[in-house]
């Protein structure tokens, strides 16, 4: 089938991404306009100037929350709803290539945001700048949507509700091919209670990945290492200081991770009284789904629920646990907060509910949902059936609103791990994709 893809779109798709990399965009303190720190306002900038370049008109929020670029005339408006902030690099160490500044070898691209979600931000762009270069003439307004807290709570797009109308119609190249017409709801939160001085424990990163390294600092670091021997768990020792190693990935998908908050908890527990201990590396352990403290949570339409104690930090004054939850579309979301403040009451912790978002459903047989369908089964062949993933992106934030794209299902998901990475071939499939969805969609074609 044809496309509307040029060299010449491929390759300043390219440059733009490797722009955007260069700029590391993760949550850091506010400083004057800039409410997630100066580094994510700069990279709201440069994209605004990226698409600016091409032609769109642009607009910054003038507190810094969000920004948004448009081009096309009609009553209507499309959406694309991007974010362009990203978790932290994490153990530079793991990565092959300097997490901020983009590196192609061998027909891939490497850099932290190359899947999630600069590079389909990219894709998307040069995928509605192919249409026009075409001629193709719009029936609709497109707006691209900036978001600058995504990995965190969402408050860019709390702020742009308050001052923005919605949209029409909409996606977020932000998830899985072939389109995600469900998403399952999240709910974050954080169980406390005493401290010690015994030792430290600092673990993870961010609530939406799977801690990769857990440290402990304490006297008994000769005893924890026997026990992480013992348990064949691989760690790294130095003086009093030990860092287990895990394997990060994105919480939706923590079953295939590995936490290593939980595997030094376990290692620890034979050595420390400790009721945070007791949970982590007693009772959950390598429970990816909550069935050691919720029991079996899952429905037909959904599948399992999915758990990941993502942080952990235990310092004199505190102990601190936090929890990213994936929870199946029909399950009653505050009878299982319930059930898990209680069950933490059992370990002297105080439940606090830090993030929910709402499940996300856009009927099948949806204009949106079937256009978009049709258009990537025509470009690819691939007759897979739409989804519901565990994944929360910015469509649910929308009426009328799913993920699209842009990860295939042969796709390795690197996002929030080392050496992110995104092939060049992949890229350009899923520019050509946006872009004759988008023409079916916003066009008298």
């Amino acid at each position: 089938m044809k496309t509307f893809i040029q060299e010449t779109h491929k390759k300043q798709a390219l440059v733009s991404l490797e722009r955007l990399i260069k700029v590391p965009s993760y949550l850091q303190d506010a400083t004057e306009n800039a409410p997630f720190g100066q580094d994510i306002l700069d990279s709201l900038k440069e994209c605004l100037d990226l698409f600016k370049e091409e032609g769109f008109s642009t607009f910054i929020d003038p507190e810094g929350y969000y920004g948004y670029a448009e081009i096309g005339e009609g009553k209507e408006t499309f959406g694309i709803l991007c974010h362009l902030d990203v978790v932290p690099a994490g153990d530079v160490s793991l990565w092959n290539t300097p997490p901020f500044e983009a590196t192609v070898k061998d027909n891939v691209i490497y850099g932290r945001g190359v899947q999630d979600d600069k590079g389909p931000t990219i894709a998307a762009l040069y995928a509605v700048k192919s249409l026009l270069d075409a001629g193709v003439v719009l029936n609709k307004k497109i707006r691209f949507i900036f978001g600058t807290d995504e990995e965190n709570l969402w408050r860019c797009m709390d702020q742009y509700h308050k001052k923005e109308k919605g949209i029409d119609m909409g996606i977020a190249p932000d998830a899985n091919f072939p389109v995600i017409y469900a998403e399952k709801g999240l709910l974050q939160a954080y169980l406390t209670g005493k401290g010690t001085s015994d030792f430290t424990f600092e673990g993870g990163s961010a609530l939406n990945v799977v801690a990769d390294t857990a440290t402990y600092t304490g006297d008994k670091a000769e005893e924890v290492a026997e026990s992480l021997k013992a348990l064949n768990y691989d760690f790294s020792q130095d003086g009093n200081k030990i860092s287990v190693k895990g394997k990060a990935i994105h919480s939706k998908d923590a079953p295939e991770g590995i936490n290593a908050n939980t595997r030094l908890a376990e290692a620890m527990l034979p050595h420390y009284n400790h009721p945070a201990l007791e949970l982590l590396g007693g009772v959950i352990k390598n429970d990816a789904n909550g069935v050691s403290l919720l029991g079996e949570v899952k429905d037909e339409a959904s599948g399992a629920l999915t758990f990941n104690a993502a942080t952990v930090s235990i310092t004199p004054e505190l102990s601190k646990i936090g929890l990213d939850i994936r929870i199946p579309v029909t399950i009653d979301k505050e009878k299982l907060a319930n059930d898990l403040a209680k069950k933490a009451t059992e370990f002297d912790l105080t439940y606090e509910e830090f993030d929910f978002l709402d499940s996300l459903y856009v009927p099948v047989d949806s204009e949106l949902v079937t256009t978009l369908l049709g258009a990537y089964r025509d470009m690819t062949g691939d007759m897979r059936e739409p989804m519901i993933s565990g994944g929360a992106t910015f469509a649910r934030t929308m009426d009328n609103c799913v993920a699209f794209g842009a990860m295939f299902e042969k796709t390795k998901d690197t996002m929030h791990q080392a050496n992110e990475a995104w092939p060049l071939d992949e890229m350009e499939q899923t520019m050509a994709i946006y872009a004759e969805a988008i023409y079916r969609l916003c066009s008298d074609n």
